[in-house]
């Protein structure tokens, strides 16, 4: 007989069909940074997890890019065009700053700005819509999510592209039933621990890039 105190009641967890659906507890905001691999992979991953219980999910990415032997793919797009309720777009500039990636750096400033403006209006949407309800997953971004992820915004903030002053006033200005979160980053962002609700420091004990080892296809991109 199922045990009514473990998870799920003693029921092993099956798959089930994706219907829409509104969270219930959604509304913290959560910070992942550190010099560790893996801030995005979990962003990801939450953003995943949240798309299949069938609540909406959208991930704005700046920045997000790496040296020219890194393919004009991503694992994680495909993925993502996959699965419903769950989209993406990429507004920042493709590479990363001051990291002589071949990239244009005059462009990052002007690009990450851009990708931050586009922040702010999908919040202002998820402030205009009933984060109570369930949301179309073929819908579009800018009529409510809930959950936003901003996946490298504070690199960008970390590198004056973008104010972090301006990235404390996103997160206070967000609606209350709104997941955020943001990743990105290798120094800690002092200005948003105290905004925040979960930070967490994904720190590296080693790492493949120390020893030359490039990127690869299927696990960095």
């Amino acid at each position: 007989m199922p045990d009514p105190q473990t998870p799920g009641k003693g029921h092993t967890p099956e798959a089930r069909d994706i219907e829409p659906a509104a969270p219930e507890e959604f509304g913290l905001t959560q910070v992942w940074w550190g010099d560790g691999k893996g801030k995005t992979t979990a962003a990801l991953g939450m953003a995943f997890r949240a798309a299949g219980h069938g609540y909406r999910v959208h991930v704005l990415q700046f920045m997000k890019g790496g040296a020219d032997s890194v393919e004009d793919v991503r694992g994680e797009y495909n993925a993502i065009a996959a699965m419903p309720g769950l989209t993406y777009e990429n507004l920042g500039h493709y590479g990363w700053h001051a990291m002589n990636d071949g990239t244009e750096e005059r462009d990052h400033e002007a690009e990450a700005q851009a990708g931050f403006d586009r922040a702010r209006e999908l919040v202002d949407a998820a402030r205009e819509a009933d984060l109570s309800t369930p949301f179309p997953p073929d819908g579009d971004a800018d009529d409510g999510m809930h959950m936003l992820v901003l996946d490298e915004l504070l690199y960008a903030a970390d590198r004056g592209l973008v104010a972090p002053e301006a990235v404390v006033d996103l997160v206070e200005s967000k609606p209350q039933s709104l997941e955020l979160v943001l990743t990105g980053s290798h120094e800690r962002p002092d200005y948003l621990v105290e905004a925040a609700d979960l930070v967490t420091n994904v720190s590296k004990e080693k790492h493949p890039i120390d020893a030359g080892q490039r990127a690869r296809k299927g696990t960095e991109y």
